[in-house]
């Protein structure tokens, strides 16, 4: 579970921010929104499921999700040239950011251990990196300084890190200067407990940004053929959201291609130089087979099955959910979901939301949202959950919670519908009057 995530100079992010899921002290939900962490070290503290970030379009919401994207996406997929460049931009809206270095702060639990991960860059090379350990007090994995001039990292360990020399040469030789100590390991074929423990983390429990953009199909339903997603939790979950779907029905079909598809699919089989047998196949028959998705519907006394491509963009896009659902709620990932209201009905977004809550036991949710009649339901909602992405006078992204508001602003019989609604709260646009002069 991620406990904190800091940003500076990044995107629309200037100055530093946290987003932070460490739970206060109000017992309010506490079943449905706290996880009690107990650490091999036998220290606790409490953990919250959730994150709801709202605010205007361009205050940085996205920028957020995308930072951790971006962290995630360098360690786990290197970069394989030393002059390839890290695709990001600074804060570009003075003359001061741009020329300065981006920096993360991530701190999380992976099997009851907490790690906390710092990394400074550019767009050119990684400058500093640090890996902490809590066990039981904290304590340095690594640190690695680049020197950007003769392009070369070297790697220092903590006093309690044992690694053969010629490992950490190895290591050393791997990170390229623009890839992270995390990648370079990938690279590396030594025993390095805690390099795996983080390297599993990232690629196991923090799963990649959902935007509205996002197709998630062939995830979900390749998921399911292999059961890592429980298929029948799936229909289960569609069911009660009143979609009236019975079965997914997985389909096996084959299809003729014409001369100049086979001439293409011929071409890019040979330049992969693999699946010989796949293609020889193809040449023989002009068939390819392909596997379709069919969800099966209880009309009356009737059961009709249609193409997943026949359903609504709601239902799609619940079936989906749903996958995520499965997984968010059996095993323990960490989603991050860029305006999760998109296709889905208001009520249907609160049932997904209720729907998390009230099952997952480890997983955690980072939702960004303008679905602000969401925040009339105070029963169902706690403040330490609840963000807001603000844009400042210099176009810097702020980011603050609403647990930060003393009770002049917000009271225990305040509606945060209403006090974000007129402003109190900030994170709305600022609009201007509705007449325009024409340039004719």
């Amino acid at each position: 579970m991620i406990v904190n995530f800091s940003i500076k100079n990044y995107g629309s992010i200037k100055d530093t921010i946290c987003l932070s899921f460490e739970a206060t002290d109000s017992k309010e939900l506490e079943e449905y929104y706290v996880i009690p962490v107990e650490l091999s070290n036998g220290k606790s503290f409490s953990l919250l499921k959730l994150g709801l970030i709202y605010g205007a379009n361009a205050s940085g919401k996205t920028t957020i999700l995308k930072a951790l994207n971006f962290l995630r996406r360098i360690i786990l997929k290197p970069l394989d040239k030393k002059d390839s460049t890290f695709n990001f931009e600074p804060f570009l809206l003075d003359n001061i950011s741009s020329t300065q270095e981006t920096s993360f702060t991530l701190e999380f639990i992976q099997n009851k251990v907490k790690y906390l991960y710092e990394i400074q860059l550019t767009k050119h090379a990684i400058t500093n990196e640090k890996l902490y350990i809590y066990n039981p007090s904290k304590s340095l994995v690594y640190e690695r300084i680049t020197n950007t001039e003769k392009q070369l990292t070297s790697i220092s360990l903590g006093n309690k890190i044992s690694l053969k020399k010629e490992f950490l040469n190895s290591l050393e030789a791997n990170t390229l200067w623009n890839n992270t100590v995390l990648g370079g390991f990938q690279k590396t074929n030594i025993d390095f407990k805690e390099l795996h423990e983080v390297t599993v983390w990232f690629k196991d429990t923090l799963l990649p940004i959902v935007t509205p953009k996002t197709n998630l199909f062939s995830y979900v339903s390749s998921r399911i053929e292999t059961k890592e997603i429980n298929k029948n939790n799936v229909i289960s979950l569609l069911k009660k959201a009143d979609f009236n779907i019975s079965d997914i029905l997985i389909e096996e079909t084959t299809r003729e291609l014409n001369q100049n598809v086979l001439k293409q699919l011929w071409l890019l089989v040979e330049m992969k130089n693999n699946e010989e047998d796949t293609l020889d196949d193809i040449k023989k028959t002009n068939q390819i087979k392909e596997k379709r998705i069919l969800l099966q519907h209880n009309i009356g006394n009737g059961s009709y099955s249609l193409k997943y491509e026949q359903e609504s963009a709601g239902t799609q896009r619940y079936y989906q959910f749903c996958g995520l659902l499965d997984l968010l709620i059996r095993k323990n990932k960490i989603l991050p979901v860029d305006e999760v209201e998109c296709s889905l009905h208001p009520d249907l977004l609160k049932y997904f939301f209720l729907t998390f809550l009230t099952n997952s036991k480890q997983s955690q949710l980072i939702l960004t949202t303008h679905f602000r009649e969401l925040l009339l339901e105070k029963d169902i909602l706690r403040n330490d959950v609840i963000w807001f992405t603000e844009r400042k006078e210099d176009g810097s992204t702020d980011l603050y919670s609403l647990d930060d508001f003393n009770t002049s602003v917000i009271r225990n019989t305040s509606s945060i519908y209403n006090a974000y609604k007129i402003g109190k709260l900030g994170a709305t646009p600022n609009l201007g009057d509705y007449y325009i002069e024409l340039d004719e």
